[in-house]
């Protein structure tokens, strides 16, 4: 290295530290923050906003001094919808650029993968998702829906206001429909719905050809029954889906569809006029009415540009984001293990109006939207709840419903009430 370059490297390094204000004056290095989503391959549709989210996150928390005396750096990669490399991602983020946290992953297969490597490094892991339950690691704190935070409350809205008879669940092939459509078939069947009344299919990522399932879908109605789609498929194959249902002329008004993966960004640009009715259940919709709302979507669209849309696993990471910004000003310190213990009753406003509130079980309290597509890709809010606790283990599963996740007191992501001892397993809970 030459001595210019020395000099240049030095001053680069100086200036980042200080930006321009006296903030940043103690700072030996930046702070790094992972962005693991994402940017290629079929979840790209879902992943890209995530990481934009994340820059301009970090972006304003500089712009408002940082963090303990220091900027903020992001280091972003790809893993390119492929669940093997998200673990490589992972592993490089933490060995090699040596973040301090990371924020990322989509679908339950990317997070169980990543999920070994992060408890071996030690590594922290903000996932923003709505998932399957069914899990609870010391280094993931999950600021998505659990299932009684968008998949019970959903199909209680399909029993007591649609009065849905007959119930097809239909999901992508992989770890989050399995396990939800799990956990709702028991759901179902203590609610007095029959076995042969319950039709469950699973489709591979990037599905296209929907017109067997779909008739299988309207012959469960035959008898008159009302009939209702439950939805977990995942990504693009949602296009699919939807457009066959619309050429088989069944409407929201014939068959209902609630979907637990389909949002703003997957309905913009696309022709909703096949959608038109369907339902989602999230704890955030860009139609929430708030003044912290109102704000989050005239930043983003300054960010991002006026024609970008707000979603709601960009609000878990604006909450999860926040959260760890305040714990680890709470700590002095990017450590995982202080950030951890001080995340613990962290409290945020989030955009509907109300207060997250991380658990003990590294779950958030989140309320419980449902909304109703309308033509313009937006959501009608036709039904909200207060604050709902996650769950990290199910009532519904024998064998989950005498765990419990207190990480807090008990030191304990898979506590057994019943022999009061603690299970202990490092990735596949």
């Amino acid at each position: 290295m030459t001595l210019r370059s020395t000099l240049l490297s030095t001053l680069s390094a100086s200036v980042l530290c200080v930006a321009g204000s006296a903030a940043f004056a103690e700072c030996s290095a930046p702070i790094k923050v992972g962005v693991l989503h994402s940017l290629s391959g079929s979840m790209a549709i879902s992943e890209t906003t995530l990481k934009d989210a994340m820059l301009m996150l970090i972006e304003q928390q500089n712009a408002a001094g940082g963090l303990l005396g220091c900027q903020l750096e992001a280091v972003v990669v790809d893993p390119a919808s492929d669940w093997p490399l998200f673990a490589e991602k992972a592993r490089e983020l933490l060995t090699v650029n040596e973040v301090d946290v990371i924020f990322g992953n989509w679908t339950s297969v990317s997070r169980k993968s990543v999920l070994p490597v992060i408890e071996e490094l030690n590594g922290l892991l903000f996932y923003p998702v709505q998932y399957e339950g069914e899990e609870s690691s010391r280094n993931v704190f999950y600021t998505g829906a659990s299932p009684n935070q968008q998949a019970i409350p959903a199909t209680d809205y399909f029993l007591e206001e649609l009065g849905v008879e007959k119930f097809a669940l239909l999901g992508t092939d992989y770890v989050y429909p399995r396990t939800t459509n799990n956990i709702l078939e028991s759901y179902l069947k203590d609610k007095g719905i029959a076995a042969e009344d319950i039709f469950v299919n699973y489709t591979p990522f990037g599905q296209s050809d929907w017109a067997t399932i779909v008739a299988d879908v309207v012959a469960l109605g035959e008898d008159g029954k009302q009939v209702g789609v439950i939805s977990t498929i995942n990504g693009d194959a949602n296009i699919g889906f939807y457009k066959e249902l619309a050429a088989a002329g069944i409407s929201a008004d014939d068959i209902p569809v609630v979907a637990f993966s389909v949002g703003e960004e997957e309905l913009s640009g696309l022709d909703t006029s096949d959608l038109v009715g369907h339902l989602a259940a999230w704890n955030y919709f860009q139609s929430a009415d708030s003044e912290a709302n109102d704000k989050f979507i005239a930043a983003w669209k300054a960010f991002a540009g006026e024609e970008r849309v707000t979603n709601d696993p960009m609000e878990a990471h604006y909450i999860g984001f926040n959260m760890w910004v305040n714990a680890a000003t709470e700590a002095g310190t990017t450590d995982v293990d202080a950030v951890r213990s001080a995340m613990y009753g962290q409290e945020f406003p989030n955009l509907t109006g109300g207060t997250a509130v991380m658990l003990p079980n590294h779950h958030l309290a989140k309320p419980v939207l449902i909304g109703e597509i309308q033509a313009d890709g937006q959501f009608d809010i036709i039904s909200q709840t207060t604050e709902v606790p996650g769950d990290a283990w199910t009532d519904f599963l024998p064998a989950s419903a005498v765990l419990k996740s207190d990480w807090k007191d008990l030191g304990c992501g898979m506590y057994n009430v019943e022999t009061a001892t603690c299970v202990q397993l490092t990735s596949n809970y």
